[in-house]
């Protein structure tokens, strides 16, 4: 297996952009569109579990739009072969005191790179 491919890490990497962006800016449509289209989709967050696509978009659309900017840190992204990857990071808003983690488990679909699985919990920091 080749791991970190060139060109395939850039890829995930622009994906995984694409969707912080869409995250913060809450373009609900953009990340709908890259999460997978399917019942088999898990999105674990802080206060929900969520599962399949209908779930997620229902949370998407009820979810406030206020106080969505944070800052990332730590982002390791893995590709594995040209076909899946994973994201993870850290992140803590502005003037929170917890440690928020994000994991996400990329696949590449034919309509492009989309998450299948994801994870969101927030821990309080030790340092």
């Amino acid at each position: 297996m080749q791991i970190n491919l060139p060109e395939v890490h850039a890829e995930v990497s622009a994906a995984f952009a694409r969707y912080e962006d869409a995250l913060v800016h809450n373009r609900v449509e953009v990340l709908d569109e890259l999460f997978w289209t399917s019942a088999h989709t898990v999105r674990y967050g802080v206060a929900e579990n969520l599962y399949g696509i209908d779930a997620i978009r229902a949370f998407r659309q009820a979810r406030s739009p206020v106080g969505l900017a944070r800052r990332l840190q730590g982002t390791v992204i893995t590709t594995y072969g040209r076909d899946f990857a994973t994201a993870m990071t850290e992140f803590r808003r502005e003037g929170g005191t917890k440690l928020g983690r994000q994991s996400q488990t990329w696949v590449r679909q034919p309509e492009g790179w989309r998450v299948v699985a994801a994870h969101v919990s927030l821990i309080d920091p030790t340092t």
